[in-house]
């Protein structure tokens, strides 16, 4: 027979009872783990909000667009080209150009002699017709005389009707022989003027073909005028263009010659047709005699509209990015919302935004700095520091 001893059982007894105990206090422990680890795991949501309140606010100046007015223009490009220009030629045939009295770019006056043709053939042929003018006028003096003394003697009889009447057709012959000789020696004459290649009006001369020993034919150019040395800016203009414009309106030309001020004009005139090629019109702007610009040039000008009311803000409040324009809208809970924006007209530092309620609050400054939803505090503008100026300036470019 086993003995039993009683202390040998009270001793294991004790060992189970720890052992037991451990082991209910570890997985005490680990289920006090286990929730606070599955408390500290929250939804991305929330951790986009924690992580938000977490990031400090950006003070910045709050803004609201202002309404003001701006001059209206609209840019075109077109020739320079003379108001009217006069094509001088010669009026005779067959004789050589003896002497040529002016050069390009000279300045004329009406009347003034251009060119000289030989005239000696056509003085020698004045000089005859005259001689025959004097013969003429002396067979029709004693035409008239024989006629007169004829018709006495018919109402005597002496003489028969045909022999008067004979008398009388010989004197209308040696009236109508010296009209002839009188109308020679008018053409000799007036060609003789046409020896002379005078200026029809003032202006200067803008091209010449007239050289000395040529031959003269008629209707050959011989020189060409700039008349009343009057210039015009031949705008073109779109078809959507050409309505805003009016007679009178002013345009402002600008010289190729980065040192001269621009040329300032009116429209005289806008085309009535539209080329069908280029779908341009032309808008015909009288500008002053200058040197800024010359006959010839392709410049460009813009055209004053009027004023016309712009919504602007500041440049430094639009954002570029990725080839759009953006603001910031300042929201009640003072979070900001990035909304895409149209601009318009440009002066100085400002900028108008055509898509844009007149009563929005902006962020005026500090644009780079900003994303879509972040909490903004009101106030002055960002400091001015060298990290500052570097971020504008990127965000600007």
């Amino acid at each position: 027979m086993k003995s039993h001893d009683p202390m040998k059982k009270k001793h294991i007894n004790s060992k189970l009872g720890i052992i037991i105990a451990i082991i209910f206090i570890v997985l005490i422990v680990a289920f006090i783990g286990w929730k606070s680890s599955s408390k500290k795991q929250t939804s991305p949501e929330n951790a986009a909000t924690s992580a938000s309140n977490t990031k400090p606010a950006l003070t910045v100046m709050v803004i609201q667009p202002e309404l003001q007015n701006w001059k209206q223009n609209f840019t075109a490009n077109g020739n320079i080209a003379a108001w009217q220009e006069v094509v001088i030629g010669s009026e005779l045939s067959g004789q050589r150009i003896t002497k040529v009295n002016v050069n390009v770019g000279d300045s004329v006056q009406r009347g003034q002699v251009l060119a000289e043709i030989n005239s000696e053939s056509i003085r020698a042929e004045l000089a005859t017709a005259k001689a025959n003018y004097a013969e003429a006028k002396a067979v029709l003096a004693d035409a008239s005389i024989n006629n007169q003394r004829i018709q006495q003697l018919k109402n005597t009889g002496a003489i028969s009707q045909q022999e008067a009447t004979k008398y009388l057709t010989s004197q209308s012959t040696a009236q109508a022989r010296l009209d002839a000789a009188k109308a020679q020696i008018d053409s000799n004459q007036l060609r003789l003027t046409q020896t002379q290649v005078i200026a029809p009006d003032h202006g200067v001369i803008s091209a010449r073909t007239a050289t000395v020993g040529s031959l003269a034919q008629t209707g050959q150019e011989l020189f060409r005028l700039i008349r009343d040395n009057r210039l015009e800016w031949r705008a073109e203009v779109t078809s959507t263009d050409l309505y805003k414009l009016k007679k009178g309106m002013t345009a402002h030309i600008t010289s190729p010659d980065p040192s001269r001020s621009a040329v300032s004009g009116s429209v005289r005139m806008i085309a009535p047709v539209i080329d069908p090629q280029t779908r341009y019109g032309l808008v015909y702007v009288d500008i002053p005699t200058t040197d800024a610009v010359r006959m010839g040039m392709f410049v460009k000008g813009e055209f004053d509209l009027g004023e016309k009311p712009a919504l602007t803000v500041p440049q430094t409040a639009v954002l570029l990015r990725d080839g759009f324009s953006y603001v910031f809208i300042v929201n009640k809970d003072n979070r900001v919302t990035q909304q895409k924006v149209t601009l318009g007209r440009r002066l100085n530092d400002r900028v108008e935004i055509v898509d844009l309620a007149a009563n929005t609050q902006l962020v005026a400054s500090g644009t780079g700095f900003l994303s879509d939803g972040d909490l903004i505090k009101r106030g002055h503008a960002i400091p001015d520091t060298p990290l500052t100026k570097q971020l504008v300036s990127t965000q600007e470019k």
